[in-house]
């Protein structure tokens, strides 16, 4: 028994020496960086007392000037481009009308909605608190409702004014005489804020569904018919919409329309973005509050993660049909008038997190809006990274991507597998022979007289099986199966000796790793921020979660990839978002500043599970050079797991140096055959179109542009 325990407490002894070690070797590396950003600054600070480089200011100030207009008109895509941008400006000028006053019915279209007769003519009550609102604006919001074509609605308002606002009473007893019974008017005796003046209105509710209207908004005269069709058809329980904030007393003058996509879990515990015009089953409150008073500022985003997670069918119907006054004092105007609003935020969105099971999280603002998050969570344990690289020549691109791995990331699980396909260059074995420890090419000459001798069988693409046994090399570090390993097993070649297909080449890879965990990259990559893996992996390990992707850059940091679109493009296969916009972009409301769900990533930084990886059969080998990324994604989201982009983890990306663009010739032609074999295979997925790209977005651009009627 004492020998037991000894040996217990020498391998615990061990395992926290180790870890003692990876701390201190981590400790080094931040005083490192400590020690070069404190020289640059005392360099810089020198610089700026220098009295020349204080007298040069006006001339500075001057080339400054010009550099950012050659760089806007770079970033524009020169003057094509700058034509384009007001090009763009006036089409969204005329979107405003298209989704304004004309997409109202006609009288006609009007009459069609009113006299549509559904199996279920549900009654959607309409919560309403009022507090000291504006006379002309309590008479449109208050129209809106009375205009609507499903006319089995009922308005509850809850008042909460103060004297000096008793014209509000008055204006709602004369519609509630018109209204026939359909407005239910109370004046409180006292405000209790938005939360308890909306839970005033609940207790008056007589429907089966609930609806929430800012007393100063406006609702389009479709919205609850377009919402009662959803529920029939669709069987939903809870509805949100498309809504866009506007100016003065006409809706078409807009500031922000907001096209959302379909329910997306980590977009909302990181930005509301649902917000309005939420209706949802009464049955989802669960005898649980509507508003919760600790959360007043943020009391609907509150709501919103509650209810969704009761919900059993979210539906988004994706039309503009709220339209948020901006008036002074209003949120629609900037989170200014609400500070406390923030805090609330980030107390709705960690009672959230908690309730699902995720602890010591931290959640921070962002520089694109203060109740716009950034949610790090806890990486349990330390699983191994197998980070799998396909290389052929390229010397640079390799020394560069391996370099940068190995010298600016935090975490130090990992293993570099680079599978080598027909290289030709004395240049790359020597660099291999450099990272292994070893001669690259006795090695794997010595592995393949032994397999001849031995007879081992092969498989169809030269290598031999990977069950086979090889001995140790001359200088005695492994030699499996034509995988060659460093003495740390910090990098392993394996040697893949048919023809060029992408998918078979990173299988392969795969095949050799040790790792829980996949992360597919591409040669041509560069880290950026120290901890990508750590970004990747929080989302990775979570089981409701497939694939991870990064935020990559070209090398004038401007992106490559911030997620992927199915249907974009003009071979309407897949395309990336954002494409060609500046670094420090935001996106299109914000999206460049949050993790958020999305139909596929990139497979040049793509992390995984290794068990779904297989599960799934990885890559699909018939897509030998593209979309077989997508196709994985895909696979994932069959399965009912979630795809994840995340900005955080940024790499520079040099796409296309390694094999090319496919724009002419052979290339174009195989691409075309591979998109074409992609169109047949997720025809049903292409048709029903991507759940986190707005429909009204245009296919035939990457940059959010509308689609508008001709």
């Amino acid at each position: 028994m004492n020998s037991m325990h000894d040996e217990e407490t020498l391998d615990y002894r061990e395992a926290y020496e180790q870890e003692h070690l990876k701390c201190a070797e981590l400790a080094g590396r931040v005083a490192d960086l400590e020690a070069k950003n404190e020289e640059l600054l005392w360099k810089l600070d020198r610089i700026r007392k220098n009295p020349l480089w204080k007298a040069s200011k006006p001339f500075r100030s001057c080339v400054h000037w010009l550099i950012r207009q050659k760089d806007r008109l770079a970033n524009c895509g020169g003057l094509r481009g700058v034509i384009h941008k007001l090009g763009y400006k006036k089409r969204e000028r005329a979107a405003m009308r298209q989704f304004g006053t004309e997409s109202f019915p006609t009288p006609e279209q009007a009459a069609v909605e009113r006299a549509a007769q559904f199996p279920r003519m549900v009654k959607i009550s309409i919560l309403v608190p009022l507090w000291n609102n504006k006379r002309e604006f309590q008479i449109e919001m208050l129209d809106s409702v009375m205009n609507q074509t499903y006319e089995n609605w009922e308005l509850c308002l809850a008042d909460g004014s103060d004297e000096a606002h008793s014209y509000i009473g008055d204006i709602c007893r004369e519609y509630a005489e018109k209204a026939g019974g359909r407005i239910v008017y109370k004046h409180l005796e006292k405000n209790s804020g938005i939360a308890g003046n909306t839970n005033a209105c609940l207790q008056m509710a007589t429907g089966e569904y609930i609806g929430l209207l800012d007393q100063d908004d406006i609702l389009h005269p479709s919205v609850l018919y377009e919402y009662v069709k959803a529920i029939n058809e669709q069987g939903a329980d809870y509805l949100y919409c498309d809504e866009t904030t506007f100016k003065g007393g006409d809706i078409n003058k807009m500031l922000t329309m907001h096209f959302k996509p379909d329910f997306a879990p980590d977009n909302l515990r990181a930005n509301n973005y649902i917000c309005h015009f939420s209706v949802f089953a009464r049955e989802l409150l669960d005898g649980s509050e509507l508003f919760r008073p600790k959360f007043d500022g943020s009391q609907d985003h509150d709501m919103i993660l509650r209810l969704t997670d009761n919900a059993k069918k979210i539906v988004h119907v994706p039309r503009l049909m709220y339209y948020w006054r901006s008036h002074s004092g209003s949120v629609a105007s900037g989170i200014d008038a609400k500070p406390y609003a923030i805090e609330a935020a980030k107390g709705a969105v960690a009672e959230h997190l908690r309730k699902h099971g995720y602890e010591h999280f931290k959640i921070e603002s962002t520089r694109a809006f203060e109740t716009i998050f950034r949610i790090r969570y806890q990486i349990i344990g330390t699983p191994k990274i197998s980070i799998v690289i396909a290389n052929k020549d390229h010397l640079e691109d390799l020394q560069r991507c391996v370099t940068s791995i190995r010298e600016k990331s935090t975490y130090d699980n990992y293993e570099i597998i680079i599978v080598e396909n027909n290289s030709t260059t004395d240049e790359i074995k020597g660099y291999y022979s450099e990272l292994l420890g070893y001669d690259y090419g006795e090695a794997l000459n010595d592995f393949m007289s032994r397999a001849v001798k031995a007879d081992m069988p092969k498989n169809a693409d030269g290598t031999s099986d990977h069950g086979s046994t090889g001995a140790d090399n001359a200088s005695g570090s492994a030699v499996d199966s034509g995988a060659m390993h460093s003495e740390d097993n910090k990098i392993t070649v394996v040697t893949y000796r048919g023809s060029f297909n992408y998918s078979a080449v990173n299988n392969l890879g795969v095949s050799y790793s040790t790792g829980d965990y996949i992360l597919l990259l591409n040669n041509d990559t560069e880290v950026i921020t120290v901890n990508w893996m750590e970004e990747l992996l929080m989302y990775a390990q979570r089981q409701d979660v497939g694939a991870v992707g990064a935020k990559l850059y070209y090398g004038d940091r401007t992106i490559q990839h911030a997620g992927v679109v199915i249907g974009l493009g003009a071979h309407r296969t897949a395309g990336h978002t954002h494409y060609k916009q500046h670094r420090q972009n935001l996106g299109y409301m914000g999206r460049l500043c949050y993790a958020q769900n999305v139909t596929a990533v990139t497979g040049a930084c793509l992390m995984v599970k290794k068990s779904l990886y297989t599960e799934v059969g990885g890559l699909d080998e018939d897509f030998a050079i593209s979309l077989n990324d997508v196709d994985l994604c895909l696979k994932l989201r069959e399965k009912g797991l979630l795809n994840v982009f995340t900005p955080f983890a940024e790499l520079y990306h040099y796409e296309s140096v390694s094999r090319g663009l496919d724009d002419r010739g052979e290339k174009a032609e195989r691409y075309n055959r591979e998109s074409g074999k992609f169109r047949e295979k997720w025809k049903a997925v292409l048709e029903a179109g991507d759940p986190y790209y707005n429909p009204n977005f245009s296919l035939d651009r990457s940059d959010f542009s509308l689609k508008l009627q001709q």
